[in-house]
Formats: structure tokens, C-alpha cells, sequence
């Protein structure tokens, strides 16, 4: 552990995909590494890709890391993918079709399953995250599963939220902005080249006419495929980064990114620890018995087992 500890600050690309694989299985001793070096995180511009399936995330992803390794910049790359419910397995596709960054040393391609976690994202990306931001990145891409409304999860995470939308969608707009339209603060309509794109363009720049903030999103048209577009995709991208920065607006988010981390950790742990209990699971099994067949509701249920984890807890405290 001390080895992949101090291979991790000196940038070493093996320990550092060692650790991501021991945080994707909880290891305990990955956790305490990072919590010891937590302070030397913080460094690397978090950059979210999200939107509907099909949108071309990944030749998007693809084009501006190859814009910012020609400045020499380093990135590292998270690319999440769906885990089947039923093999749990996942299809990983995204170093397919991203096989020219896979061997350039200044890029580091991690995918990851979401392992049944929801909102797009895997349940040990920010962990991951944090080992990338360690390795030494500049830069860390999150590409998320791109379900829909959940998608929004991606903003716990990232500092700035990429959204990649496409000509076509129609009345499928509408649909969608409740959930993932508002979370966007650059917006790519990608495949511009097809028919219907100065629409989309028009449609989502109305619906940012609602928004009350500071920022107001730019909205830019590329053909990732083809190369276009994607430098001034990247400039807006940068201009969002420097407002966070010179606003202060940068530590309000992570602050409230903390927030959010530390009471999911908090309700992580909370599950583990009361899954274990043998008792807990026996009174679980009867209770959703006795809810199933109406003789009890749900919420007292779960006000029952609560009170009696909390009792349970409360004893082996007095106890040590």
C-alpha cells in the first residue's frame, strides 16, 4: 500500500489504475490512501460530457483531447458505461473507439461500469476522479452513461458540464429540459451537418433565455467526425473554466460537490453496516412480507428497522 501510495504522487500510470480498481471494489485500503492524501487533489479541470444516447459523446470526447494534447496538456479520461442488471457485466465500448488516445502517454482512459449505481455515473467515479488528479491530469473528462433525466449526477462531480445535443430531436427537447437541459453550461449540437440543426440551435437558445444565472451558456455547432467546430467548442469550454475561477463561483460548487459526497458516503456506509446485520435482514424479510400482504405500510417499516439500527449502534458505542 505504501508502494501504490508514493508511485501514485510520482505519476506512475500502473499504480494509479491499481488504485481506481481497488476504490471500484471498496477497498478499504484504497479509501485510506486517498483520505491521506486528499490535500494534494483539487489541481485538474473537471469537464462532464452528458446527453441522450447516440449524441456522439465519445468522437466529441475524442476530438478535444486530441485539441488539448496538442497544447500539451495531459487528460485523463473516465468513460462510464452501463452494467447489465442481469450478467453484470458492461460493454466498455468507449477505448474502442478511442484508439488513438489509448497509446499517447499523456492521456490516461479509465472505463467503468455504473455497477447498478443510477444518474449515469459509476458509483466510484469521484473516487477515480481524485486518483487522476493525483496521477498529475490537467484536465479529467467524465463521459456519462447518457440515460436522460438522471444524467444530472454529473453535476456533483464536474466543474463544468459539457451537453452534446443533436439535430432532430424535436418535440424530444421539450421532454427532456426539466431534467438535463438546465444542467448544461456549454451546449454542442453535434452532427451539424445534418438537416435541422439551426432549429435545435434556435430551440435550446430559447430555452436559455429562462435562465437566471450570472453565465449564460454558449451554444456552438460541430461535426465531431469531421473535426469541425471542436476549437472553439474547447475555447467555450476554457471561458466557462475562467469565469468559475475569477467568479468564485468554482469553490461554491465544490463546496456543495463536498456536500453531496459526504452525505452519499454517510448513506453508503449506513447500508453496509446494516445489511450486515443478520437481525436487521431477518426483520427486512418479515416486515416486506407483512407489507406486501397490506398489514403494514412501508414507511413504518422503515421507521422499525431505523430505530432499531440506531439502538443497535447506540449499544456498541456504550460498549467500547
Amino acid at each position: 500500500m505504501e508502494n501504490i501510495k508514493e508511485k501514485l504522487r510520482q505519476g506512475n500510470k500502473k499504480a494509479t489504475a491499481r488504485m481506481i480498481t481497488m476504490l471500484e471494489n471498496n477497498d478499504p485500503e484504497a479509501i485510506k490512501i486517498l483520505g491521506e492524501l486528499y490535500r494534494y487533489t483539487g489541481k485538474a479541470k473537471v469537464v462532464g460530457i452528458t446527453g441522450p444516447p447516440g449524441a456522439g459523446k465519445s468522437t466529441l470526447t475524442d476530438k478535444l483531447v486530441k485539441a488539448l494534447r496538442k497544447e500539451d496538456k495531459t487528460v485523463g479520461i473516465i468513460a462510464v458505461d452501463p452494467t447489465s442488471p442481469f450478467s453484470g457485466g458492461s460493454i466498455l465500448g468507449d477505448r474502442i473507439r478511442m484508439t488513438d488516445l489509448a497509446v499517447d502517454p499523456g492521456v490516461f482512459i479509465r472505463s467503468m461500469g455504473t455497477r447498478g449505481h443510477l444518474g449515469g455515473l459509476s458509483k466510484a467515479t469521484q473516487g477515480a476522479v481524485k486518483a487522476l488528479d493525483l496521477y498529475g491530469m490537467d484536465y479529467i473528462f467524465i463521459e456519462t452513461v447518457g440515460v436522460g433525466q438522471s444524467e444530472v449526477d454529473i453535476m456533483k462531480t464536474a466543474d463544468t458540464v459539457l451537453m452534446v445535443m443533436v439535430p432532430g430531436l424535436g418535440d424530444d427537447i421539450q421532454a427532456i429540459k426539466a431534467g438535463i437541459m438546465e444542467i448544461g453550461d456549454v451546449f454542442a449540437i453535434n452532427k451539424a451537418d445534418r438537416e435541422g440543426a439551426a432549429k435545435t440551435h434556435r430551440e435550446i437558445d430559447n430555452m436559455l433565455d429562462f435562465a437566471e444565472t450570472d453565465w449564460r451558456p454558449p451554444v456552438h455547432q460541430v461535426v465531431a467526425i469531421q473535426d469541425k467546430g471542436i476549437d472553439e467548442l474547447l475555447s467555450a469550454i476554457k471561458d466557462h473554466l475562467a469565469y468559475l475561477d475569477e467568479s468564485g463561483e468554482m469553490l461554491h460548487r465544490r463546496i456543495k460537490s463536498s456536500e453531496i459526497e459526504i452525505l452519499e458516503l454517510i448513506k453508503d456506509r449506513m447500508m453496509q453496516d446494516l445489511l450486515r446485520e443478520e437481525e436487521i435482514q431477518e426483520d427486512i424479510k418479515e416486515y416486506s412480507k407483512r407489507v406486501a400482504e397490506r398489514k403494514l405500510d412501508p414507511y413504518g417499516a422503515s421507521e422499525r428497522v431505523l430505530r432499531k439500527t440506531i439502538k443497535k449502534e447506540a449499544e456498541k458505542y456504550e460498549n467500547h
